[in-house]
């Protein structure tokens, strides 16, 4: 996903965050490149580091968009659902798509559905790369 990257921030630990724009809404999450990084555009892979829990993580989603957005405890991830194996499946998030681990199996007629995945912003993570 191309994301308008505006200002790594260092914390202390070695962690190191973005602040980020995406066309479906506003990031802090993990930065997993330079720490130095300048602002501009960034191709950027996405990860999620935390298994998704049906009804404590991942909750069925009130309406269907995408959508990225901040919570007081960390980052809302809006997008369908997709099982690709018994234990993972992938969420589209706008055509990107993120590989997701499953803590059990997913209910029945989950699949194709619209999501939200709650996540802590240490857990989400961007990657950058260059095409």
């Amino acid at each position: 996903m191309l994301i308008d990257l505006e200002k790594t921030e260092q914390l202390p630990g070695g962690l190191c965050l973005a602040h980020a724009r995406t066309p479906i809404g506003p990031v802090v999450a993990r930065w997993c490149g330079e720490p130095d990084a300048l602002p501009g555009r960034y191709d950027a892979e996405w990860t999620v580091d935390e298994d998704v829990a049906w009804l404590t993580n991942t909750h069925p989603a009130p309406e269907q968009s995408y959508l990225i957005g901040p919570r007081a405890d960390g980052l809302l991830l809006r997008g369908r659902l997709d099982e690709v194996a018994r234990a993972a499946a992938v969420l589209d998030l706008a055509g990107t798509l993120i590989l997701l681990d499953l803590a059990g199996p997913l209910p029945d007629g989950s699949l194709g559905t619209w999501i939200d995945i709650h996540a802590e912003r240490e857990k989400v993570a961007l990657y950058p790369y260059e095409l």
